[in-house]
């Protein structure tokens, strides 16, 4: 029996796959229902009232479980909430899931794990033969130190779900990321004034080309890397112009070697001075902030959209492959412990256009993986060393990704992808070899 943490759109499709490869399992869930952040109502969700899907639905549903044709290509989280609803429904998943449980240690055993649980104030333990962490990797704010005492509120932006809390306040947004920049739109229409202080230079890419998604571009022919960034680089620029131009930093670095921003509206008020660009903040004074340019502003609320941090607090750090100093565990294709063949990272990865089906895919290598390493496959045996041998190699497709603590589980999708289906196929392969003289057995 194995235990999936997480009733998100990862431990959904955890649960999905180990459920196609007969492999018994126990789902535990924080809220009362599935969804995971989608689910605006689940007191553990960072959602806010105006979020879209970033990506197209096209290239982020699971591709045995299509969106209907109705949603909007970029679906509001209400939509998307009804989708993994309707994928558990269809699949049958509840009934694996205990709801409204808080999975609260993990200890290993001699053999597999002991799991601690509380649902309703009463604690229980089970064992189980082995774990699956899918409970998400954008649920504990990043609040860095602010560099001096500020006298009005300050929020993140994981306690943001309304406009209405801009009403006539002068507001300075920390950060440029797509919520930053979704929220910052949000503000224009309520706020007294909307200022954006941004440390580095962005990518800024429309939602749409000629129509279409814009994630639907391209794939059809493939360049080389410097090529494709040269390429589409010069797209963007023709599209949008230079951040510079809107009085935001230019980005030193290459198209695709951090995420890029999903979002033109932004441009458009900066354009109209609805929004005013703000450099790094230097320090702050009473309601004054001072920022590195040495101009000054007053502002009634800081909000800081400075991203999450990675956090399993179930489990020691040191379980999970995880040295002080590294941005984030180090497994191979962000999923597979070195050592132990009973732990696994699920949804721990982040690549531009993977969408929910490339983590369908990690969930459908880890169940062959368990399935064939009960049979004692030469495949599964074959993985096994593998994966002793590439903890913490980065497929990251020759793309020199920035240093930062969110791109430290970030992968190269086409590279990422592709790995995961080669050791799919050969699992697979295996067992299938394997399973014919058994089959020739029972006819005889």
């Amino acid at each position: 029996m194995y235990a999936i943490i997480g009733a998100g759109p990862m431990g959904l499709c955890s649960a999905r796959q180990l459920q196609k490869h007969g492999i018994p399992f126990i789902g535990f869930e924080l809220n009362g229902d599935v969804g995971g952040l989608w689910d605006i109502d689940n007191p553990h969700s960072t959602m806010y009232d105006s979020a879209h899907l970033i990506s197209s639905k096209r290239t982020t549903e699971f591709t045995e479980f299509p969106m209907d044709a109705e949603v909007a290509p970029y679906p509001h989280h209400s939509e998307m909430r009804r989708y993994f609803r309707d994928y558990a429904k269809h699949f049958d998943l509840y009934r694996h899931f205990r709801f409204n449980t808080r999975v609260l240690h993990l200890e290993r055993q001699e053999k597999g794990w002991k799991l601690v649980s509380e649902t309703d104030g009463q604690r229980r333990e089970d064992h189980f033969d082995g774990i699956l962490i899918a409970n998400g990797t954008l649920h504990t704010p990043n609040r860095p130190a602010l560099p001096g005492q500020f006298d009005g509120e300050v929020l993140h932006s994981a306690d943001y779900r309304s406009p209405a809390l801009f009403d006539g306040k002068r507001v300075l947004l920390v950060g440029c990321g797509n919520s930053a920049c979704d929220i910052a739109v949000d503000a224009v229409h309520r706020a007294a004034s909307v200022d954006l202080s941004v440390r580095r230079g962005y990518y800024f890419l429309p939602k749409f080309i000629l129509g279409r998604p814009t994630d639907t571009f391209g794939g059809a022919v493939k360049l080389p890397r410097r090529l494709k960034q040269l390429v589409d680089g010069l797209l963007v620029r023709a599209l949008v112009g230079k951040p510079s131009q809107y009085g935001l930093p230019d980005p030193d670095y290459r198209l695709y070697e951090s995420h890029p921003v999903m979002n033109s509206l932004v441009l458009h008020h900066l354009g109209h001075g609805d929004i005013k660009a703000r450099p790094d903040i230097a320090r702050i004074e009473g309601r004054s902030v001072t920022f590195s340019d040495g101009r000054q502003a007053e502002y009634d609320l800081i909000l800081q959209a400075t991203g999450y941090k990675l956090d399993y607090p179930f489990i020691e750090r040191a379980e999970l492959n995880w040295p002080e100093r590294a941005g984030a565990p180090q497994l191979y294709l962000n999923i597979f412990h070195p050592e132990y063949d009973d732990l696994f990272m699920m949804g721990m990865v982040e690549a531009s256009g993977l969408g929910w089906q490339g983590r369908a895919e990690q969930a459908e290598l880890v169940a062959l993986y368990i399935r064939q390493l009960k049979t004692g496959s030469p495949a599964a045996r074959s993985f096994q060393q593998l994966k002793r041998e590439r903890a913490g190699l980065r497929l990251d497709g020759g793309y020199q990704y920035l240093e930062l603590e969110r791109m430290a589980y970030y992968v190269h999708k086409d590279s990422y992808r592709a790995t995961i289906a080669q050791h799919s196929a050969e699992l697979r392969k295996d067992l299938t070899t394997r399973s014919q003289p058994m089959a020739a057995q029972n006819l005889a």
